[in-house]
């Protein structure tokens, strides 16, 4: 069974940008987006994803995640399917001693939200946070892509 561990922090600064090595456009949608389970659509620049992802726990850290590479067609039929609210970002890739950090750069309704997030290979591991990370928001399901596409940042109080 695949488990991802995450930890999620706000970003302070575009310094990001001059550290990273890669980025890529993403557009994701949800087919189901319950809580404790979704159903995402991602292309990525050219290649398109089908991803289930089961409920958070360990306080956000962990969960269960299947991720398969689909026909890059067949993601842009499967978008029109989603619940209303595509997500739009571009994701840097930035390196941080033995991690990578993915720090996402959000359009349309979520302009001006720039998070970044780190895959552990145990919740007990500890990444070098760079510079320009700021407030940690690991498990504030406000910061999840799926609500996001719910409740957009730029309607946020």
């Amino acid at each position: 069974m695949a488990k991802e561990i995450e930890r999620k922090f706000l970003v302070l600064n575009d310094s990001y940008k001059q550290e990273s090595f890669s980025h890529s456009h993403i557009w994701q949608g949800y087919i189901c987006s319950e809580r404790g389970r979704t159903v995402r659509v991602r292309i990525r620049d050219e290649h398109a994803y089908l991803t289930i992802k089961g409920p958070s726990i360990d306080g956000g850290l962990s969960r269960d995640e299947f991720e398969y590479e689909i026909p890059l067609d067949d993601g842009k039929r499967l978008l029109l399917l989603c619940e209303p609210g595509i997500i739009d970002k571009i994701r840097w890739l930035v390196k941080s001693g033995e991690h990578t950090f993915e720090v996402d750069e959000f359009f349309g309704e979520n302009e001006g939200l720039v998070m970044a997030e780190v895959e552990l290979s145990s919740v007990e591991e500890s990444p070098i946070i760079p510079d320009f990370i700021g407030k940690e928001v690991t498990g504030d399901r406000r910061y999840y892509n799926s609500q996001l596409r719910r409740h957009p940042y730029q309607h946020w109080d």
